[in-house]
This record gives C-alpha cells, structure tokens and sequence, in this order.
C-alpha cells in the first residue's frame, strides 16, 4: 500500500457492485466531488433498474450487465435517453473494465466468489483497488498478494474494520508487525441481530429476522454473515492477509455500537482506535482520497451524545462460524476456500428456507470435514477447490431433505 501521485485530472473510477450498498456509497462520495473523481464504468447484477438510473446519473463510458438479455434491454434504454454509455455483458466484460488502461481505481464492491475474477483482474493491472470483496482475498490470498506486489498494485481496504486498522497502522508494518511494535489487531463486531437471543431459539429464527442487522445497512448474503458471525470470521482471514498477520495476533471483541471500527494493540501498551459514525462513506471517501482526505457527507460523531461503549468477547459456542473460520485461517491452503465456497452455499439454502440458521455452521463443518486440504498455485486450481466445496454442500442439502421426507 505505497503512495500514489495522480495528475490533475479527475481519477476515472471503475466501481463493480455499483448498485449494491457499498456501491452506492462510493457514488455518493464521488458526486460531491467533480472535481477530483469521473465514474469510467459502472456494473450491476439483478437491479438493471438502479443500474440505468446510474448511468443517467453519472454517464460512465461503460455499464456491465450479466447475460445478453440484460445488456440489449440496458442499451435500448440508455440510447432512448441519448446516452453514449456502451453495454457489455458476462464476466469476461468485467475484466475488461477493471483492467482498462484509462482506469485509476477500481472499487470492488461485487459479494461473493464472483467478484474474485474481475478484482485480481484489476490487481494484475496495477490499480488502486478500493477493496470491498473480501472473498478475493479468502479464496485467493496468496495469489492476489502476489499479483499485487508484482504489478505495484495499490489495496486499499474499505471493510469499516480493516480500512480503521489500516488508519491506526504504523510506518512500515507490513514487513514485519512485530518490529514496529503491534502485538494484537482487535476487530469489533457488533455482535449481529442475535446477540441476546437465548440458543435454545437459535434454530427457530427466520431469514427476515436474520437480515435485520441492528446498526449497518447491508445486503442479504452480509446480513446473514454478520448474524452468525461468520463476517467477522472472513475478516479474520482477510487481516491476516492485508497486514501480514499470522492468525494468533487477531482477536475478535463485540462491540454492539459500533463506533468504535478496530484497534491495533502496541507492545508498550498503547492501544490505537478507529471511531466514526457507522456509515460507508466514511472509509470509502478515506480510500479514494488517501493520502488526503474528502468530506464524507457523512456528520461528525457527537462524543458527549453516545452515552457509553461496550465491549464483550465473542460466544464461539453459540456462533461457531467464527471458530470455523479461525480454523480455516490457521490450517491455510484450501481451507478457507472451502470454508467461503461451503458457508455461500448455506446462507443462499437459508434465504430460500430450505435449512435451519444453525444448521449453517453444521454444513460449513462437513464440508470442511469432507474434502481434503491442497495446495494453491493457480486461479483455476482456486476455482476447481470451490466448485469440489459447492458439490458437497449440495450433497449435503439433499441428505438432509431425505431425512427430513
């Protein structure tokens, strides 16, 4: 994550996931500030609607829908509207945006393994990389260092929690932590919508209920993570990549307000803390302006109105996400493939109701438990270990209906 030096020009901004939550925020960022940012392409998935509408509004050069239909629909709207914006269709358009040579900086913002190819696509291109996607670095974490070390990529990550870690970083920490002085990085978590709720109940609770997160705004598939803290899992493993961290200095603490973003544990005793309202734009427009800073549009925390702060270890008993993900990050290789490709799976089983929310962890288990750990070399060898992962949770969805019938 060195310095950039950009010219006067605005930077041209390629955002994948534009009209998901975080893609949202970044485009409200960027049209507060003409002068420093352009949209140079814009992507969607289901929300063809919203995607137009912000193509009206910001008029990219580009838009990238998922399949043919979608693109021969987006297009026939934007020509009624005498906008020049060219469509394109399927992943491989997505690559081509987020490596296009006139591109600065890429925010990738697509949910999921899906996301992955287009953001080491931007990664191999040298870009800035305002990373959202913390699959990329899950599924791919060696290969995706690798890749940006090689091409002088600059990651910067705008998760609340990493993008407050990073702010809270010493010069110089990710050649060695421990020479800088850090002993632990803490992410906060806010504990999710059942943080109370007795474990007896656990088992009963619905999909709706489960995506009702008590202080962020948040997709279904992230909703859900947060609710059984498999997130706050994922994140583990993404720190421990992004800062060079071995996975015993990161510690996990529920902090149900969630002002406080994360911390970084010195060695002398100091104890560094990220605090800021719970909004998006706040490490989005961090990340877009660094090494400067941007009004956010987002209001100033009110210090003396927040009454008090609270923290509380994890329960790993009644949300055993976190030590599956623990685990994962620990063995290394295809364990945390597995384990994103195995919990994907069950969070899109539970929306549609065809499992319980604590079966969730019973199936990432199994599937961790059924495949054999290997070694990473190759985005195609990552992508072979994730669909082998999505075969047995299959496997295990219908034995369980079996069961059930």
């Amino acid at each position: 994550m060195s310095g950039a030096t950009w010219s006067t020009r605005p930077q041209r901004i390629c955002v994948l996931g534009a009209t998901g939550s975080v893609g949202v925020s970044t485009l409200d960022v960027i049209s507060r500030h003409p002068d420093k940012y352009e949209v140079f392409a814009l992507s969607g998935y289901s929300r063809l609607s919203d995607l137009g509408n912000l193509c009206e509004r910001h008029r990219p050069r580009y838009a990238v829908v998922p399949d043919y239909e979608s693109q021969e629909r987006l297009q026939r709207r934007l020509v009624e509207v005498s906008l020049e914006t060219t469509v394109l269709a399927g992943p491989d358009s997505l690559d081509f945006v987020a490596s296009h040579q006139e591109v600065d900086t890429v925010v990738a913002a697509i949910v999921g393994s899906v996301g992955l190819s287009s953001t080491l696509a931007a990664v191999r291109a040298g870009k800035k990389i305002l990373l959202a996607n913390k699959e990329a670095l899950v599924m791919s974490g060696a290969l995706f260092m690798k890749a940006a070390s090689e091409s002088r990529a600059i990651i910067m990550p705008i998760d609340s929690e990493h993008n407050a870690i990073f702010q809270c970083m010493p010069p110089g920490y990710h050649d060695n932590l421990n020479a800088v002085g850090v002993r632990r990085i803490i992410l906060t978590a806010s504990g999710g919508p059942f943080r109370k709720v007795p474990s007896e109940m656990l088992r009963s609770v619905t999909a709706d209920q489960a995506c009702a997160h008590p202080t962020w705004s948040m997709g279904k598939k992230i909703s859900v993570d947060s609710a059984t803290l498999m997130n706050k899992g994922l994140e583990i493993i993404e720190a421990c990549w992004l800062f060079n961290a071995p996975p015993q200095m990161v510690d996990v603490v529920i902090h149900p307000q969630s002002i406080v973003h994360s911390l970084v544990d010195y060695v002398d005793g100091s104890m560094l803390a990220h605090l800021g309202n719970p909004d998006m734009k706040v490490p989005i427009s961090h990340a877009l302006a660094w090494p400067q800073r941007v009004d956010s549009g987002v209001k100033a925390l009110d210090l003396v109105n927040m009454a008090r702060l609270e923290f509380e270890p994890p329960d790993e008993k009644r949300f055993p996400c976190l030590r599956l993900a623990r685990e994962a990050a620990v063995a290394g290789g295809s364990a945390p493939i597995i384990l994103n490709a195995a919990n994907e799976a069950a969070v899109k089983a539970f929306l549609v109701g065809d499992m319980g929310f604590m079966q969730i962890p019973e199936l990432i288990e199994s599937v961790l438990n059924s495949l054999e750990g290997l070694s990473i070399s190759t985005l195609e060898s990552v992508m072979e270990i994730d669909a082998s992962a999505r075969r047995e949770a299959s496997h295990w969805l219908r034995r369980g209906r079996s069961v059930r019938h």
